[in-house]
């Protein structure tokens, strides 16, 4: 445990992974502020002295999630030529769904307090499935231009389609195996991609 007094390096991030493990391997029921900051191995209290309380945290924890897969969808446009278009939009959406446990989500949106933490977040524009949209439609423009997707192809509605998808899954995947998801990316963007 760190000494008391002793600044932690990356502490919300510490918190956040900590968060996920609980999570992972106890349910989201297992998770309170104390169960967090014992798989931390952080003084009970340092979770209250970051955050408001759990909800906050909670919120905190899926915006900032939300916030690193709209960066690796603007990470696209450097992948623009590269691998196959679907392989480079597979590999974000994979990342998406990867970047919160559906338990996590789940508290997110069924406690009150989290959810309405997370929606101030959106609206004082936090990044969303909204920006991982404009970024996934950017780089399907590009792919456009370079003539790797037809010309008459509508890149928005592609993006539109694979991003709500994405957010579908998200909130569902708990009740499907891993491979049936990724299946399911695979004929979504088959379909898209024609």
């Amino acid at each position: 445990m760190s000494p008391r007094g002793v600044a932690i390096p990356d502490l919300r991030e510490r918190l956040f992974a900590a968060a996920e493990r609980v999570v992972a391997r106890d349910g989201a029921a297992a998770l309170t502020s104390r169960a967090v900051t014992a798989e931390a191995d952080c003084a009970k209290g340092v979770l209250h002295a970051h955050f408001s309380g759990l909800d906050e945290f909670v919120a905190e924890l899926v915006l900032d999630r939300f916030a690193r897969s709209a960066r690796h969808a603007e990470a696209l446009h450097t992948k623009v030529g590269q691998a196959t278009v679907a392989e480079n939009l597979h590999e974000v959406v994979g990342i998406l769904l990867d970047s919160l446990p559906p338990a996590v989500v789940g508290l997110a949106m069924t406690r009150p307090a989290a959810a309405s933490h997370t929606r101030e977040g959106f609206q004082s524009g936090a990044p969303a499935f909204d920006a991982i949209q404009h970024a996934v439609t950017a780089y399907l423009q590009a792919e456009q231009h370079d003539g790797r997707i037809p010309p008459d192809s509508d890149a928005a509605t592609i993006a539109l389609a694979l991003v709500g998808t994405t957010h579908h899954l998200l909130m569902t995947r708990s009740t499907a195996p891993a491979t049936d998801t990724a299946v399911t990316v695979q004929r979504l963007l088959a379909v898209l991609l024609g």
